[in-house]
């Protein structure tokens, strides 16, 4: 069961946290871990620019800090028409979750569309398990 409106309004509360004072652009994540429990974070840049945080990175690290090793479904919200996960964000949210993760694309009045991480990421990279 979705809980797209909790996602929602946590993803919105990271975003106001967001440092952001390049590209004025905030950005704010939420993710529901396989215990139920979402963790957030917001874009976080630097004067070495591009080398700062997404938000979907933050909110990771704050689930494996957590204890959770899964992501099942995520919400990522900022002020534009439409604000997908970045590539290498995309490829982080398929590692720690599977190409069915919902993942909610939201402005500051709410979702605007549903993907799946396989939809965004349709060939994204996969090690293969050890036997």
């Amino acid at each position: 069961m979705s809980r797209v409106n909790e996602l929602f309004e946590a993803a919105k509360s990271a975003r106001e946290k967001s440092y952001s004072p390049y590209s004025k652009f905030a950005v704010g994540a939420a993710l529901i871990d396989e215990q139920g429990r979402i963790h957030t974070g917001c874009n976080i840049e630097n004067a070495a620019y591009p080398e700062g945080c997404c938000a979907e990175a933050i909110a990771i690290g704050h689930l494996v800090m957590a204890g959770g090793k899964r992501v099942r479904e995520a919400l990522v919200v900022a002020d534009a028409d439409l604000a997908t996960p970045c590539g290498g964000c995309r490829q982080k949210l398929l590692e720690f979750g599977d190409a069915n993760v919902r993942v909610h694309v939201a402005d500051l009045n709410g979702v605007r569309r549903d993907f799946t991480i396989g939809s965004l990421l349709p060939a994204g990279f996969i090690l293969k398990e050890n036997d």
